[in-house]
């Protein structure tokens, strides 16, 4: 059975909304081609060398789709019929498990993501069963192999993750805080930064550590899948455990040290600073990362830095002090005392927009976890 991927040579990216021009440049630079903007995502071209390489190293996706059949789905009997017909013993065995991801929009008959998903995941065990006289389990956390099943209108893909899971969760969050912050949009907010190392960057209100990560895995060339322990690629019929095995040792090679002092953290929070070097350590050079304990004001002046960070909003701010009172003295901070740095500030709450007392360079819109949050550059002359 020749599939849809095999035919076209052609990938589904999943992107947050406000990713696509710096997604885009990065499908790019990995060996991407024919790159076309779709609903929440990109779809792009690529050969077996460009995909692994996607996948291990694209800090801005969170998953990579491989289409295996595309057919018109009139109704239930339609779809399961086509999911039962696709050789899923060419990916995994009887004896691995496997999870169906689900996104119904717009069909006159199917209108739950649930019951779709439902549909295709009996199928699939149906399709085991008549050929084995038994059939796989299902694992909705970390299953072997994760489908997914689209349907726009009356238009069906049935696709396999290549990247098995999440891209985000990159290996070395294992301690956090309250409401932290997304790989991958750390990662934009890094990128969008245009920061190159050209002067140090510090994150005042680091949390446990995410944007001091990125920014760390962004200038030491650390691919963002370094720390995962396989990807779902690796199910795929034509994988290719050689080429895999040479294009990661190459990918490794790249990595660079972390220059002294280029990257640096604080919070007030003593345990937001424990998560924050716990987190940090578990990369290449990360455990050189100065992180402190220290109240915003309590710091040294910042000058000649890029500043990022992710204010808190209203989840980790002691009870006595307002919202609005601390994203004055964010900004009254940033005016004194940051004298010739450049500031990118993540706004989970847009109304803080309007307390800072700064005007932004620009605003870039940025979804994380359903907040429709917004990145401001501002520049302290």
């Amino acid at each position: 059975m020749r599939f849809e991927y095999q035919r076209t040579q052609r990938f589904f990216a999943q992107i947050a909304e406000g990713f696509e021009e710096p997604a885009s440049a990065e499908l790019s630079v990995l060996g991407a081609t024919g790159i076309e903007p779709a609903f929440r995502g990109l779809n792009f071209s690529a050969d077996a060398a460009a995909l692994y390489r996607i996948n291990y190293q694209a800090r801005l996706l969170s998953r990579v789709l491989a289409p295996l059949v595309v057919f018109r789905c009139k109704d239930r009997d339609g779809l399961y019929r086509a999911a039962q017909g696709v050789d899923w013993p060419a990916f995994f065995s009887v004896d691995q498990t496997f999870a169906v991801h689900a996104n119904v929009s717009g069909h006159p008959n199917l209108t739950h993501s649930q019951f779709a998903a439902l549909c295709m995941k009996d199928a699939v065990a149906d399709a085991f069963r008549a050929r084995y006289g038994r059939r796989p389990n299902v694992d909705r956390e970390q299953p072997d192999v994760w489908l997914n099943l689209y349907i726009e209108k009356d238009q069906a893909i049935i696709s396999l993750d290549t990247s098995g899971g999440s891209l985000h969760r990159r290996g070395y969050r294992r301690e956090s805080v309250e409401a932290p912050l997304k790989e991958t949009l750390a990662a934009a907010i890094v990128a969008l930064s245009g920061w190159q190392g050209e002067r140090p960057l510090v994150d005042p209100l680091c949390g446990s550590g995410t944007l001091l990560c990125e920014a760390l895995m962004h200038l030491s060339a650390i691919p963002a899948g370094y720390l995962r322990p396989r990807f779902g690629f690796q199910a795929l019929p034509d994988f290719d455990a050689g080429l895999w095995a040479r294009l990661k040792q190459a990918a490794d090679a790249g990595i660079r040290d972390l220059p002294a002092g280029m990257i640096a953290g604080s919070d007030i929070d003593p345990g937001a600073v424990r998560a924050a070097r716990a987190n940090c350590a578990l990369l290449p050079g990360g455990q050189t990362i100065a992180i402190a304990r220290s109240d915003l004001n309590d710091l040294p002046d910042l000058e000649d830095r890029v500043i990022v960070c992710n204010p808190p909003y209203g989840i980790r701010l002691q009870k006595e002090a307002s919202l609005a009172d601390f994203y004055k003295g964010l900004g009254d901070f940033l005016k004194r005392r940051c004298k010739g740095s450049e500031a990118y500030i993540y706004f989970g709450n847009r109304e803080m927009l309007k307390r800072i007392g700064l005007r932004p360079a620009w605003k870039k819109p940025l979804r994380n976890a359903g907040l429709d949050g917004r990145l401001a550059k501002y520049e302290m002359y």
